[in-house]
């Protein structure tokens, strides 16, 4: 489990790829302290296991099966490119962020940035089928970074969009003050959302039925 709250910007090393699959070589001073074969480390927001670690590089390998690679944007990853890079959550600590799992729902794509006085809108692309879990004031992960959405597109658009306000420390902190229009994002919406969904589809089957 992650917070969204990105520890370093790192930077991947190398891709090697293979049929159905990549290993991913990245560096991270910070987020490869206390770091254990077995760790998990949040890339962009996709939760990957560490498989190998070289502290005095610093750098870790991970493995990304085909179906991650399919669902997110690090199959697009290439050596030099800067990721945004976070360990698991201790128990203990505070969760400054959103429960984020670093499970991705789906890739979205930035249409459009808006900047202002010291920090910038940006309006995000969604899949449809994600949108009605976006809601206004609640949280998303963009590229693993815990946002506060500030605005929605209508119900039943389309193409639907969301915005989030980026300040200066995300600006500087993260990928998403370098990503341009038209860049791809890896989105989670909140779990919380989902599983409410869940549980209340599940009693409109239950009350169906009892009422048959």
């Amino acid at each position: 489990m992650f917070t969204g709250i990105i520890e370093e910007l790192g930077e991947v090393v190398a891709v090697e790829t293979a049929a159905d699959s990549a290993r991913l070589s990245l560096r991270g001073p910070l987020v490869m302290q206390g770091v254990v074969h077995g760790a998990s480390i949040a890339v962009d927001g996709v939760c990957l296991t560490v498989a190998d670690e070289q502290p005095d590089g610093p750098v870790f390998t991970a493995d990304v099966m085909a179906e991650t690679l399919t669902r997110s944007t690090l199959g697009g990853l290439r050596p030099g490119d800067r990721v945004n890079l976070e360990r698991a959550a201790p128990v203990a600590g505070r969760l400054d962020g959103h429960l984020v799992q670093g499970h991705v729902d789906g890739v979205g794509r930035i249409v459009a940035r808006e900047p202002g006085e010291r920090w910038e809108t940006v309006r995000v692309g969604l899949p449809p089928a994600l949108a009605r879990y976006v809601v206004e004031k609640g949280s998303v992960a963009v590229d693993g970074t815990s946002l506060t959405v500030t605005g929605v597109s209508p119900v039943g658009d389309p193409e639907p969009t969301f915005a989030v306000g980026l300040v200066p420390t995300t600006l500087e902190l993260t990928t998403l003050g370098r990503k341009q229009v038209g860049d791809r994002v890896n989105l989670e919406v909140d779990v919380l959302a989902k599983y409410v969904e869940r549980l209340l589809s599940a009693r409109e089957l239950t009350d169906r039925e009892g009422a048959a």
